[in-house]
């Protein structure tokens, strides 16, 4: 059993965006600007805006940060998210979610200019995505594809089950995997809570996505000897014996199911890291012009 060190991956992969960005900056080029809308005061939002800001600073990017408190109207928010798409020093930005209740996050993601859509969430780069064309991709099946590629995870001709149907995971992972390409070419099952045979698919497949939300979901009698798992689970749980009084638990439960895999991720330590990372690649992307020309 090989762990697939997502930490320790991010680090490689910023440690060559920084590269890039140094010989933008020494030609007098335009340093990527990432922005980040910021609603409330969530842990866990707090946290991952935080991580994205710390990115951008080591490898060298420009950021900023928009605050807002929970009781913004949708109305100023929009205009905050034109304002960015009119921004020209703006490459790419991010509207951290989930958003209070009286705002439609739908209506969010649509209003954002695709072409600044880093965190790949507009149906207009969703579509491009579905069809193979260039497009912002969702920055967690990023992150894992980038995963599978630098560990050489052969996925031509396998059979991957993805445990979730989640716009954000599962959906765009099952695309991905399915197109040609390497990673890709993969036979891929999008299963979820309401699959009937869950069990008896997890156990035929070479490749498992777990990407459900649900805390130790795949257990060892899921998993076939030799699978690769990937646990795409970050759920809070209380934990008494930490400082934060909370610990990240994944959707595998790691303990029984990493003996029998060739190998899987961690949580923490393994998808997460690549998240924040496939964010910055988005941006960078953004900068150059790569998908919207």
């Amino acid at each position: 059993m090989q762990l697939i060190d997502g930490k320790l991956t991010s680090k490689e992969v910023r440690k060559e965006i920084a590269a890039e960005v140094e010989a933008i900056k020494a030609a007098g080029g335009k340093i990527p600007h990432l922005a980040a809308i910021l609603v409330g005061h969530d842990g866990g939002s707090e946290s991952y805006v935080s991580g994205k800001m710390k990115a951008c600073e080591e490898v060298g990017f420009k950021s900023s940060l928009i605050r807002y408190d929970d009781d913004v109207t949708e109305e100023e928010l929009l205009n905050k998210v034109k304002e960015l798409n009119n921004d020209q020093d703006v490459d790419g930005f991010i509207v951290q979610l989930p958003l209070p209740k009286h705002i439609d996050e739908e209506k969010v993601n649509e209003t954002i200019d695709p072409r600044k859509d880093v965190d790949g969430f507009h149906p207009v780069n969703v579509g491009r995505m579905t069809i193979g064309m260039p497009a912002f991709i969702s920055a967690t099946p990023q992150g894992i594809m980038e995963l599978l590629k630098r560990y050489k995870i052969e996925t031509s001709g396998k059979h991957v089950v993805v445990v979730g149907r989640s716009n954000i995971v599962g959906r765009p992972m099952s695309v991905l995997l399915s197109q040609k390409g390497n990673p890709g070419n993969a036979t891929v099952t999008v299963a979820h809570s309401r699959t009937a045979n869950l069990k008896e698919l997890c156990l035929s497949a070479d490749i498992i996505v777990a990407a459900i939300g649900s805390p130790g979901f795949v257990k060892g009698d899921m998993v076939k000897e030799g699978a690769v798992v990937i646990d795409v689970g970050t759920t809070r749980v209380p934990a008494m014996d930490t400082k934060s009084g909370w610990r990240l638990k994944g959707d595998v439960l790691f303990d029984e199911v990493a003996p029998k895999c060739s190998y899987i991720t961690p949580v923490p330590g393994g998808v997460g890291p690549m998240t924040i990372t496939s964010l910055i690649i988005n941006t960078l992307k953004s900068a150059k012009k790569e998908i919207y020309s």
